[in-house]
């Protein structure tokens, strides 16, 4: 997988994950979206250990970070990126259900990119995934430096 324009999605709800990848698969962007079911499980896979340890080198263009997950949440998650100067110019989106004000303040204090509710319509759904990949994987320059260049 070329990390290059590699989406992380952490989130922990099976019928997300999976709405999130149709919407992201109109755009042939679901063939470069990488899974994590917890937050532990996306510290893994950002600092290849674990099952992680053998995927190649690089950060993804994008991660899509679920606020409520099992293990370490999505503000611990965020909290450890921002603090890691290899990770800290990853753009991170929280993609959560909560629309509670300390979240959102506290998520913006530690540094997220963007915060979206999640919609409740299937439709509002699919649309602001779509847009959001399109945007991160497709249109956003990443800062110089932040990711591998493709070899050509």
């Amino acid at each position: 997988m070329d990390d290059l324009k590699s989406i992380l999605l952490a989130e922990d709800n099976t019928e997300d994950v999976e709405l999130t990848l149709a919407a992201l698969s109109e755009y042939n962007l679901a063939n470069k979206v990488v899974v994590a079911r917890d937050g532990a499980e996306a510290l893994d896979y950002l600092y290849c250990q674990d099952k992680f340890k053998t995927r190649p080198a690089g950060n993804p263009a994008v991660i899509l970070l679920d606020l409520k997950m099992p293990k370490v949440n999505g503000l611990e998650v965020l909290r450890k990126i921002r603090a890691d100067d290899k990770l800290k110019m990853i753009p991170v989106v929280m993609l959560t259900s909560s629309r509670e004000e300390p979240d959102l303040v506290q998520s913006y204090t530690l540094g997220v990119n963007a915060y979206v509710v999640k919609p409740v319509n299937f439709k509002e759904f699919v649309g602001a995934v779509k847009q959001l990949g399109v945007f991160w994987a497709l249109l956003n320059e990443p800062p110089p430096g932040s990711v591998k260049k493709p070899n050509r």
